[in-house]
């Protein structure tokens, strides 16, 4: 199929590139100019702007032309985004920061001015949506995951920053509205395509994309219909401690300081501690985990949008339609040491059991620099683990739009629209475990390929037991139907003043459902139907996932399972029925909203120069229905719970525009909004996420909408034509923010089942410990919190520099934000510690040239290392986890050797970026923690494309 696809290149090259010249040969030449006729004047010249530069300037008329914070992204031409993914092209908007999927390396979701993501509402043609995809299956987050779209599939993306009034309420960061194209954007006959090559400089690994569209009018009548497909390989691999580092004092303490338990068998008569004392090891650093990652990820995504327009000069009704398929297939090896809840209090019981499993220092030493306990450890207990998973999401949205001009002052409008994602996750782990081996561990010059080696052989399937398997199975589904209507009325005011009224009435009703499955527990029968000798003659050394990267420490083969043998024998699909459905983090949560606006934009001058004004004000009422399932009665048996609530909100909103001179722009804004807290949250219950690890969350139903009154100042200088020169700040006064509080409780406490933690936790007998201690997040709504920064932007095409000079230009952006965190970091000295919860900073630069038939680009963009979530204050331990500041430099060029054909090579993540985070050592004795006390740390690759696209 792919040879098949690449195939067309050159047939379809070369017809692009000769059909101007046969068409020509076929034109009769026009006839000659009169002698009558006046010649052309020399001092006119007309410059015609495409390309890049065009998508710019388009792009700035539309901020110029709004009254609030409005920033835009503008196809270059009809079927022709200037980037990949919608995501990574809102990331040159002040303010966005991009989050990328881990898996693929692709850009997922944005936040906005340190807000989470989920503080950002997405439209599609004004119509409120919801969609995920990847890793964030399940969640039930109400951010919008735009790796589901091809960005070919759209024609501008709008970005409001500023509320107004007829904006859908929701987003506190802001508003994102996705626009797809229609015929009468380009009212003629349009063929454009698109066919490159993809090619991982990790993975090694081509794939062929496509795209095609055809827009065409008949007089009042106009269709179009587009198709893409896109296919991606991306390997990554490195070094995981899976939680952190803790010491043996911190991990044996009572209550657990730090992020997990550990206790250094010291009292083994094989103990070794050189000329080091007891405290000085017990008080050294080790991984939770000290393991090697690596994955594949295939990724496919098919989309199809459509639009039906009838247009004459006073009705447009347009049909628009869009569909979007995007499927994962992971595949996961995992190989390292478990140190996490190991310690010997029981010499008696098996080696590597629970109670004899604590690691013994036999020739142990500390780096003084970063107080990591490195060296020789007996009884040591390795996992490998293989890892299989299939994620898909299916996108629909089908609209209904009108407008009629019933005057040359009034204009009536409506949408009527469906929309629905349907995702999917799952996949399993099959696990085999070496007890009680003597292991040698360093993470030399290179902490992302530390060492690792034992005299016990890793590729021996006999030294393999304790085998386990862990299968689950997630559905997310998001509808929403909309419905809106609007009248829009010009008008006269005194003092040569006028205005445009807008009103409207609108009805969202969104539904939201989560289905979780947990096979574990048949798969667990089939594979101790399979026993311990079938499951070790299955094993194979040949890793299933070519071209890993190892370093030069770490074994490149140990004894694992394939995939073929795992969907044969433990396939999800089969091992997670309804019988294994999960009631305790399953629900089904239906808001409806039923909304008024009405607001004016009003125009005129004042003291020679024009004043715009925006004002109105937004009224919205919400219905929530949650069904989900409860414990109930003595047995605490799970039976269906019906919660439902209503609140109303007024969300006023006010902006101006002032002209202060020909080229300077003054801009303010004020307005109230909110975002409502996400479902996940408020529905779902007490749960253990992952069952190898002592975490839990619990929801929180009575959790308020959070709201928060901003304000917005700017000043905008066009100095030439294509340029900008801008500054804002901003500040946001936030209450009943959602924030989360972790705690140590006891498993006991949590009144779940002993299944819901993995085996490693159990006793012969399958029961867990009650006073194991777990770390449980709650969420709660948090007092008032303030969140302020300031914002820079230039943009200039650089038009004044001889050729062929000045077809270069560039453009850049800054954002500052004010330290903003739910809690107070305090050391265990008592020292408060500065923390950002988000990003202090990011930034981002381009600089292009378009010339003729040449054009190239370059963009850096980097954010600031931020706190993570999941380490949100202090455990007990010092540590401060960081999400690592990083950055990815991106680039393109291209020759355009007519209309119809344009060769292009794009470079994506030419910087390599290595993605991790780190542990910073709050009391300052130990440093940092960069690039040595790391955790998730991966390298993704750089991706190639090159192909060709143009239109016919």
């Amino acid at each position: 199929m792919k040879k098949k696809i690449l195939e067309t290149l050159v047939p379809l090259a070369l017809a692009a590139m000769y059909a101007p010249a046969a068409l020509a040969q076929e034109t009769p030449a026009a006839p000659a100019a009169s002698a009558t006729e006046p010649p052309a004047d020399p001092a006119t010249t007309t410059v015609v702007v495409t390309g890049f530069r065009s998508s710019l300037q388009k792009a700035l008329n539309l901020k110029q032309q709004a009254i609030g914070v409005r920033d835009s992204i503008v196809a270059e031409d009809i079927g022709k985004f200037p980037e990949a993914n919608i995501a990574e092209s809102l990331q040159r908007v002040p303010g966005v920061i991009l989050n990328r999927d881990e898996a693929s390396g692709e850009g997922q979701r944005i936040s906005v001015r340190g807000l989470p993501t989920e503080y950002v509402v997405t439209t599609l043609n004004g119509a409120p949506v919801n969609t995920t995809s990847t890793s964030t299956i399940g969640s039930a987050a109400r951010g919008f995951n735009y790796d589901v779209f091809a960005s070919e599939l759209f024609g501008r993306v709008d970005f409001y920053k500023s509320p107004l009034a007829e904006l859908t309420e929701g987003g506190l960061g802001g508003v994102v509205d996705l626009q797809t194209p229609r015929p009468f954007d380009n009212p003629k006959r349009t063929i454009r395509y698109g066919l490159t090559d993809t090619y991982n400089t990790a993975s090694k690994h081509n794939d062929p994309n496509g795209f095609v569209l055809y827009s065409n009018t008949w007089d009042n009548l106009g269709f179009l219909i587009g198709a893409s497909h896109s296919g991606s390989v991306n390997t990554r691999s490195g070094f995981e401690a899976t939680g952190g580092y803790n010491s043996s004092a911190n991990g044996s303490a009572s209550p657990v300081k730090g992020n997990f338990a550990l206790a250094l068998d010291f009292d083994s008569p094989r103990a070794n501690l050189g000329s080091y004392t007891r405290a000085q090891v017990a008080n050294a650093l080790l991984p939770r985990i000290y393991r090697f990652y690596g994955s594949e990820n295939e990724r496919t995504r098919d989309g199809l949008v459509s639009s039906l327009q009838w247009k004459t000069p006073t009705l447009n009704v347009s049909l628009d339609t869009m569909y979007s398929k995007l499927k994962n297939t992971r595949t996961e090896q995992l190989f390292g040491i478990l140190i996490r809840s190991t310690a010997t209090t029981n010499r008696n019981a098996p080696v590597g059991a629970s109670g004899n499993n604590g690691l013994i220092p036999l020739n142990v030493k500390i780096d003084p620099a970063t107080n990591l306990l490195t060296g020789t450890f007996g009884n040591t207990t390795y996992n490998a683990g293989a890892g299989y998973n299939e994620d898909e999401t299916k996108f629909g949205y089908g609209a209904l739009n009108a407008s009629w001009k019933a005057s040359p002052k009034l204009t009536l409008s409506g949408q009527a629209s469906l929309n629905q994602s349907t995702a999917t996750s799952a996949g399993g782990q099959l696990s085999g475990y070496i007890y009680g081996a003597d292991s040698t561990i360093d993470y030399g010059s290179d902490h992302v390929y530390p060492s690792i080696s034992s005299p016990t052989s890793y590729t021996d399937p006999n030294n393999w037991s304790g085998f386990t398997i862990s299968s689950a199975k997630t559905k997310e589904t998001d509808k929403g139907k909309q419905a809106r209507v609007a009248a829009d009325y010009d008008y006269d005011l005194p003092g040569g003043w006028t205005g445009h009224l807008k009103s409207g009435l609108t009805f969202v009703s969104t539904l939201k459902g989560v289905d979780k499955r947990n096979g574990t527990a048949l798969a667990t029968a089939k594979l101790n139907s399979i026993g311990t000798a079938g499951l070790r003659n299955a094993m194979t050394s040949q890793l299933p996932i070519d071209n890993l990267d190892f370093g030069a420490g770490w074994p490149h083969s140990w004894a694992t399972w394939d995939s073929s043998y795992f969907y044969s024998q433990f396939d999800p699909a089969v091992y997670n029925p309804d019988s294994t459905f999960q009631p305790n983090q399953s629900f089904e949560a239906q808001e409806d909203v039923k909304t008024a606006y009405v607001q004016s934009d009003f125009k005129g001058e004042v003291a020679g120069r024009e004043l715009r004004i925006n004002a109105g004000v937004r009224y919205s009422k919400t219905d929530t229905k949650i069904n989900n399932f409860k414990q109930q009665g003595t047995s605490l048996a799970y039976a269906p719970n019906h919660e439902q609530g209503s609140y109303h909100n007024v969300l006023p909103a006010l902006s101006a525009a002032l002209d202060v001179t020909d080229n300077l722009m003054w801009r303010a804004s004020w307005g109230k909004t909110i975002t409502r807290a996400s479902l996940s949250i408020i529905a779902a219950q007490t749960v253990i996420p992952n069952q190898f690890d002592t975490s839990a969350t619990s929801g929180n139903p009575n959790l308020r909408p959070q709201q928060s009154k901003n304000l917005d100042t700017s000043l905008e200088w066009y100095f030439q034509p294509g340029s900008l020169l801008s500054a804002g700040i901003f500040h946001k006064t936030l209450t009943d923010a959602t924030v989360a509080n972790t705690r140590v409780v006891t498993f006991g406490s949590l009144g779940l089942p002993d299944t819901a933690l993995g085996p490693l936790f159990q006793d012969a007998s399958g029961r867990v410990d009650p006073n194991l201690p777990m770390t449980l997040r709650t969420y709660t709504n948090a007092g008032e919190q303030k969140l302020k920064g300031y914002e820079l932007s230039y943009q200039q095409a650089f038009t004044f520099l001889p050729a062929p000079f000045n077809g270069m230009g560039a453009l850049a952006s800054y954002t500052h934000i004010d330290p903003f965190n739910s809690a107070k970091w305090i050391t265990n000295a008592g020292k408060e510690i500065e923390v950002n919860s988000v990003p202090k900073y990011a930034y981002s630069g381009t600089v292009y040239y378009e010339q003729g038939k040449w054009a190239a680009r370059m963009s850096y963009n980097y954010k600031g290392k931020s706190l993570h979530g999941d380490n949100p204050r202090n455990n007990g331990d010092d540590l401060i986890r960081w999400r690592a500041g990083r950055g990815y430099l991106d680039a393109n060029i291209s020759y355009k050797f007519n209309d119809n054909l344009e060769f292009r090579i794009d470079a994506l993540n030419l910087s390599n970026t290595l993605a991790y985070d780190y542990f910073e050592d709050a009391s300052g004795q130990y440093g940092s923690g960069k690039k040595t006390r790391m955790d998730y740390a991966k390298y993704d690759g750089r991706t190639i494309k090159f192909g060709i696209r143009g239109k016919l």
